[in-house]
């Protein structure tokens, strides 16, 4: 059921108007400034009174007796979930974020330049998380052995997408050991992912020892994280932590300390962004992050999951201060997301 002070429409499009003005402008926002915006012609006493049923609603808040009012939390998520999503993405902005993409040769690129975008429209930080080695589906392996002892293990996924990595496994391997327990991966695992099969193999071994014990514990080096040189702060993007840092919202020091902190440990930002993935929304708005940070009342957070040619979700998004305009970046995170899955199956 709608909040009571949201049942007319008049007190949602007073509502709608002045998280605009307050956004524009950051300042308190009066009732006279809203009879100016307004679509109808209401006195300043009436729509003073709709501002303080919105008030009593925990819409608004007053910082000072002689000041406007200034939007709540649940201000700001009604303005995402009701007003910002009818929007659409101008014209403009659309035929930019096609250049910036055009100009991009490789996966790098492709993923600075979703970055770049993304905190552009959101003076804040735009972010791209890569799905980890371990969710690649395995259609075929290829294994060779080098002069020097190193291994290249070659990955692919369905649809023909290709990953290699150079390994320095913790043993020396032959090529015919190679050989083998890349028949053993193909034969017994096909269409299955990394992280699922390692964990088949920690059951064989604890099972099935002495039937399969040499070539599981080959394959089980070989699927290592920590062989394949998975981590998780190299699956992250980050770009625009300077336009946090000159954010309003972050004058107190040492609230800004800890964002930066959460920002450099990459690990929370990867939580709450990939949380998109299973969520029922093409984009998932998020006012208030405390996951990240203590700071994070005065943060919003929009992602959206984006596609690999092999089929994969990754996630990507905005993280920038509630003060956002959100028309505007909520339709480019969701045009980001499908030009990047668009762009990344071009060059795989």
């Amino acid at each position: 059921m709608r909040n009571a002070p949201l049942q007319e429409r008049r007190n949602r499009q007073i509502l709608a108007d002045l998280v605009r003005a307050y956004i524009e402008t950051g300042e308190p926002v009066s009732s006279r400034a809203i009879s100016k915006r307004f679509e109808e012609t209401l006195s300043s006493a009436t729509i003073r009174n709709v501002m303080a049923d919105l008030e009593d609603g925990g819409f608004l808040y007053q910082p000072h007796t002689s000041a406007g009012r200034v939007p709540t939390a649940a201000a700001y998520r009604f303005f995402a979930q009701e007003i910002a999503t009818q929007a659409t993405l101008s014209i403009e902005d659309r035929d930019w974020i096609q250049r910036e993409f055009a100009a991009a040769n490789n996966r790098m690129e492709i993923t600075e330049r979703a970055g770049h975008v993304l905190a552009e429209v959101s003076n804040g930080l735009g972010i791209v998380v890569s799905p980890p080695l371990g969710k690649t589906v395995l259609e075929h392996l290829r294994i060779w052995l080098l002069p020097d002892a190193r291994v290249v293990v070659v990955l692919i996924s369905p649809r023909g997408a290709t990953r290699d990595k150079v390994l320095r496994p913790p043993r020396v391997f032959t090529q015919l050991e190679l050989d083998a327990t890349a028949e053993f991966l193909n034969r017994s695992y096909s269409g299955w992912t990394l992280e699922s099969i390692r964990a088949d193999l920690l059951v064989k071994l604890a099972t099935e020892s002495e039937r399969y014990e040499g070539l599981l514990r080959g394959a089980l080096v070989l699927c290592d994280p920590v062989v394949l040189g998975e981590e998780t702060t190299s699956q992250l993007h980050v770009e625009g932590t300077a336009q946090i840092v000159g954010a309003p919202e972050f004058s107190n020091q040492a609230q800004l300390r800890e964002l930066l902190s959460a920002i450099e440990e990459k690990h929370r930002l990867v939580t709450v962004l990939n949380a998109c993935i299973d969520a029922p929304e093409p984009v998932l708005v998020q006012i208030g992050v405390k996951e990240i940070s203590q700071a994070g009342d005065n943060l919003a957070l929009i992602s959206a999951a984006y596609t690999r040619v092999d089929g994969v979700q990754g996630s990507l998004g905005v993280l920038g201060p509630t003060r956002m305009h959100y028309e505007r970046a909520i339709n480019a995170v969701a045009y980001v997301a499908r030009i990047f899955s668009e762009t990344l199956s071009k060059i795989s």
